[in-house]
C-alpha cells in the first residue's frame, strides 16, 4: 500500500486499525520502505516492522495497535510502501475503500520483497491506518475532517490531487509554513451527525477522538462536512428531518471538543450541489443558513471559503462548469487546486 506523505523526516512508526473487524487479524510481518514505483521499491530501504518488539501478531476485533519506531530517511512528499503479510484468511477488512493510491496483492509472504509479483491490485487502503512522522519540536499537522469531497472523491488516482495533498504542497512551497504536515481524514459518505452505512462509518461526531484528538501533533483542523446531512437529511418528505440548527449544534460541539485539546478549528463553507438528486429547496435553505453562520466573526478560529471559489458566478447554486466532473457535487482536480488556494497560509505560522 502506497502512502504519501506531505513533512519527510528519518524515523516512522506505523498503526494498523482491526477497528471494524469481526475478527482477529494475523498478521505473519509488515514491512515498511521508499516506493520507487509500480509494485516495486527503492533499493536498500526496506524494513520489517515489529509491534512490541514481535515481527508477527495478532489485533484483535476494535482494536488498533501502533510499531516500534524504525529509522527511516525520506524528503517530503516521498511515497511510502507499506507491506502485510497475512497468513490466514482475515474476513472483511477494515477499509478506507477511496484511498486513490494503488496498492499491490500477492500471493505468499511477499512483504519484504523488492517487487511485488504478479500483483493484483486496488485503490483502497485495507487496515492501515497511519504512517507517523517524528519531527522537528515546530512541526505540526493540520488535520481535514470531511467527507467525500475532502477524501478526494472525482480526483486522478495516484496523482495526489485531492486539495488536502495540494494544501500541503502549497505549505511547503512557502518557507514559513514548511515545517506544517497535513492530514486527510476525509471518509466518502460520511455525516456529521448520523451513522452511515459499513463503507461511510460513524459520524464525524463519533470519529472524532478517533481520527483528530488522538493524533499526534494536530494544531489545526478543517472541518467540511454537512452537504450529506442536508441531502439525506433536509428534505421535507422525510421523517428523519434535518435543521440548520442541529448542524451549528455539531459543528459547536466539534469546536469545543478541539479547544479541550488546544486545537483551532477552520470552518469551510459548504459548496453548491444543484443538480444532484438528493438535492431539494428546503435543503438549499439549510446550507445558506450553515453558511452564514460559519462565515460570522468568532464561531470558528478561521474560516475558509469554498462556496465563493467553488460557485458558479453567473449560477450560484451550481458549482463552477470547469471544477464539475459530471456529478454536480464534487471537484475535479482543477476544483481542488481552486480550494487550496483558498486558504491565507499565514494562519499556519504557528
Amino acid at each position: 500500500m502506497i502512502v504519501h506523505t506531505s513533512i519527510g523526516g528519518r524515523r516512522v512508526r506505523v498503526e494498523l486499525s482491526n477497528m471494524f473487524g469481526g475478527q482477529p487479524l494475523e498478521v505473519g510481518s509488515a514491512h515498511i520502505a521508499v516506493h520507487k514505483e509500480g509494485g516495486a521499491i527503492v533499493d536498500g530501504t526496506d524494513h520489517a516492522l515489529t509491534f512490541a518488539g514481535k515481527t508477527s501478531f495478532t489485533v484483535r476485533p476494535g482494536v488498533l495497535v501502533m510499531s516500534d519506531p524504525v529509522n527511516l530517511e525520506f524528503a517530503p512528499f516521498a511515497d511510502l510502501a507499506v507491506s502485510l503479510y497475512l497468513p490466514h484468511d482475515t474476513g472483511t477488512p477494515t477499509a478506507h475503500n477511496l484511498g486513490l493510491h494503488t496498492s499491490y496483492i500477492s500471493k505468499g509472504d511477499v512483504s519484504g520483497a523488492a517487487t511485488m509479483p504478479e500483483p493484483t491490485t486496488t485503490t483502497a487502503y485495507l487496515w492501515l491506518s497511519s504512517v507517523d512522522v517524528v519531527a522537528p519540536a515546530d512541526a505540526f499537522a493540520v488535520a481535514t475532517l470531511g467527507d467525500s469531497i475532502t477524501d478526494g472523491a472525482r480526483t486522478t488516482v495516484d496523482a495526489n490531487a485531492a486539495w488536502p495533498a495540494v494544501l500541503a504542497k502549497r505549505l511547503s512551497a512557502n518557507k514559513a509554513t514548511q515545517h506544517v504536515a497535513v492530514i486527510n481524514q476525509g471518509i466518502a459518505g460520511n455525516q456529521v451527525l448520523r451513522d452511515s452505512s459499513a463503507l461511510a462509518g460513524v459520524s464525524a461526531l463519533a470519529r472524532l477522538d478517533r481520527d483528530i484528538l488522538s493524533r499526534p501533533g494536530v494544531k489545526w483542523v478543517v472541518l467540511l462536512e454537512g452537504i450529506n446531512d442536508i441531502n439525506l437529511h433536509g428534505r421535507p418528505d422525510l421523517e428523519d428531518e434535518l435543521n440548520a440548527d442541529d448542524l451549528i449544534w455539531a459543528y459547536r460541539e466539534i469546536i469545543a471538543r478541539c479547544h479541550q485539546h488546544g486545537i483551532r478549528v477552520i470552518g469551510a463553507t459548504v459548496m453548491p450541489d444543484q443538480g444532484v438528486n438528493l438535492s431539494s429547496e428546503r435543503g438549499e435553505g439549510i446550507r445558506q443558513t450553515v453558511n452564514a453562520w460559519i462565515r460570522a466573526k468568532g464561531n470558528f478560529d478561521g474560516v475558509v471559503d469554498f462556496d465563493a471559489v467553488s460557485r458558479d458566478p453567473k449560477n450560484p447554486l451550481h458549482i463552477r462548469e470547469e471544477f464539475d466532473p459530471g456529478d454536480h457535487i464534487h471537484q475535479n482536480d482543477a476544483g481542488n487546486q481552486a480550494m487550496a488556494g483558498a486558504f491565507d497560509l499565514s494562519m499556519f505560522k504557528n
